[in-house]
């Protein structure tokens, strides 16, 4: 039950947001609609040796991609997007530039009008994994020098869902899909889970010797993008799942918001959340925060 609060208390909150969504009366054309924008976001802190407060020197970046491409005909709607972002930062002194942020999504979910209603029958797909290698940190104890271990790269890990359901769709910002027939699919590379001593399950919850974990269970995926006020503009991305076949009450969670301030064309301040629960990957929740002024080019 410690578990369920979590995600009740995101659903509840993402509810809220959703409530005060305004209807639209324009009914979307036919055909292809596409968007997309890519952002560069910096931070950055110096300090001089007589500073006394404390702080050390750094240079933080952040890319980001977002592309939508949706088709609509008739009765007929098939939404797609695509979300890349990786970030890295160089703190002075520490001889690696780690990685602060890698992700790339594709999600796709195509519908059938059910009788002239917001509800439609549905089909859904997801796709994630990150872009570059990930690494645990550690100093060696004689020279003090860092070390750094590989413990993840691209495809390993990559998740795969995908299902039918039922969907509440009132516009292209503002949907909901739930799918309670969804395969899902973890995938590893198996030089990982064939290490000496390696335990079944600890590395994504794939068993030793094996590239890949199936799961049987239900999705739930929810968009809202809205303005909150002039040049301000909100965009939360919820995602639940349950495994059926092993332990059902824990429930991953991936919650995503991005917060848009814009400023000019191409200037514009960025808020992302991000929190996770995978208890696959850890049994906690990952939590990452990334604030910083961007460069924007939209296309």
């Amino acid at each position: 039950m410690k578990k369920l609060l979590p995600a009740l208390f995101i659903l509840f909150s993402f509810y809220n947001i959703n409530a005060q969504e305004k209807a639209k009366d324009s009914v979307p054309p036919n055909g292809w609609n596409t968007q997309g924008k890519i952002q560069l976001l910096f931070n950055q802190s110096a300090f001089n040796k007589e500073w006394t407060g404390g702080g050390t020197s750094s240079v933080a970046a952040n890319l980001t991609f977002n592309y939508d491409f949706n088709y609509r005909k008739d009765d007929f709607s098939w939404n797609n997007k695509i979300l890349a972002n990786y970030g890295i930062t160089k703190v002075k002194g520490d001889e690696f530039a780690r990685k602060t942020s890698d992700r790339f999504e594709l999600n796709s979910i195509a519908g059938k009008e059910i009788h002239e209603s917001n509800f439609y029958y549905s089909w859904f797909l997801n796709f994630r994994t990150q872009m570059g290698k990930g690494y645990e940190y550690s100093e060696d104890p004689d020279s003090g020098q860092s070390i750094r271990t590989e413990t993840t790269h691209i495809f390993s890990p990559a998740y795969l869902q995908t299902g039918p359901g039922i969907m509440w769709k009132k516009s292209d910002d503002l949907m909901i899909n739930l799918a309670p027939a969804t395969s899902r699919f973890i995938f590893v590379d198996d030089a990982f889970t064939s290490e000496p001593g390696y335990v079944d399950g600890d590395y994504f919850g794939v068993d030793a010797g094996k590239s890949t974990r199936f799961e049987f269970g239900a999705s739930l995926s929810a968009l809202a993008a809205f303005d909150l006020f002039e040049n301000v503009r909100m965009e939360n991305n919820l995602n639940l799942y349950s495994n059926y076949l092993d332990q059902p009450g824990n429930i991953d969670i991936d919650y995503l918001m991005n917060l848009e301030m814009g400023i000019n064309k191409f200037l514009s301040a960025n808020l992302l959340f991000q929190a996770i629960y995978d208890d696959n990957a850890v049994a906690a929740f990952q939590i990452r925060e990334v604030f910083g002024l961007g460069i924007n080019f939209g296309f």
